[in-house]
């Protein structure tokens, strides 16, 4: 497929059934290694890709850096790519418009862009962030390619207002982000059933959820008619917590249990043999 087409392949992803799943990626291998395992499409992590290049979380890495990433995972897996682009890296309109740009340049077909800077305590004024998705928007057709906007809201995140408003101020704007152009609408933060239940009934497009320890099951999820779970900088933590208990025992015991799961170098060599975009 060329990218136009995989950007078509990605909007039909978010209508199910199935429910979309993104085991979110950082780098070639870890992409190659969910790509492998049969999933559809992949999805970057902002803070993984941070981490690994050795910045904070929270667009202290550049949008050029970024981009640069999402180009290499891309050049090497032949599913449809979406990149965590954090805030836009930058307040105006123009900022998500050169974002959605990179992104394309890149090679993918969809981000991510929230309606919260980093270090900020309130969220971007909800007419900006609808004139930001939509310059996102049209700067991703001018240059051919429709990219899925999965536009995400930190209401819950960063606790925004009293407790009892929480659903109706995130409903509110990701039905506005909705009618501006973005194809998924993203509220991280939450994880009991009936909030999730009231999200997916009351926002007008496909909801992404954010999972993890205490999340409802896949299952459940799709029976909340959720249309897309990702797992964030989860697998990234997870994989580092698998590092951190090699060098707990090599440096205590200085035993080699932790090593019993790791896969053979042929077949890791096997899985970055190459590009395949």
């Amino acid at each position: 497929m060329n990218q136009r087409e995989r950007a078509e392949t990605f909007h039909r992803l978010h209508a199910g059934p199935p429910m979309l799943r993104l085991p979110n990626i950082w780098d070639v291998i870890s992409a190659r290694i969910v790509e492998q395992a049969g999933f559809p499409g992949l999805a970057t992590s902002s803070a993984a890709v941070a981490w690994t290049l050795g910045y904070r979380d929270g667009e202290h890495i550049s949008r050029e850096e970024m981009a640069a990433v999402v180009a290499r995972i891309v050049r090497h897996v032949s599913v449809p790519v979406t990149a965590d682009m954090e805030a836009g890296y930058g307040p105006r309109p123009e900022d998500a418009a050169a974002t959605a740009r990179a992104v394309v340049t890149a090679g993918a077909v969809g981000m991510n862009l929230e309606d919260a800077a980093e270090g900020e305590r309130e969220l971007f004024d909800q007419a900006l962030q609808v004139e930001r998705i939509q310059a996102a928007r049209d700067a991703a057709i001018a240059a051919g390619v429709p990219i899925v906007i999965n536009a995400r809201t930190d209401v819950f995140l960063k606790q925004i207002g009293e407790p009892a408003s929480r659903v109706g101020h995130a409903v509110q704007r990701l039905n506005a982000y909705h009618e501006a152009g973005a194809g998924c609408l993203f509220a991280p933060g939450v994880k009991d059933a009936a909030t999730i239940g009231v999200l997916a009934r009351e926002v007008r497009g496909p909801l992404n959820v954010l999972a993890g320890a205490g999340a409802p099951s896949i299952p459940e999820l799709e029976r909340l008619s959720v249309r897309r779970v990702s797992l964030g900088a989860g697998v990234m933590r997870a994989a580092l917590g698998a590092v951190r208990r090699v060098a707990t025992e090599l440096g205590g015991a200085g035993t080699y249990a932790a090593l019993a799961d790791i896969g053979l170098t042929d077949d890791i060599n096997a899985l970055v043999s190459g590009d395949r975009g």
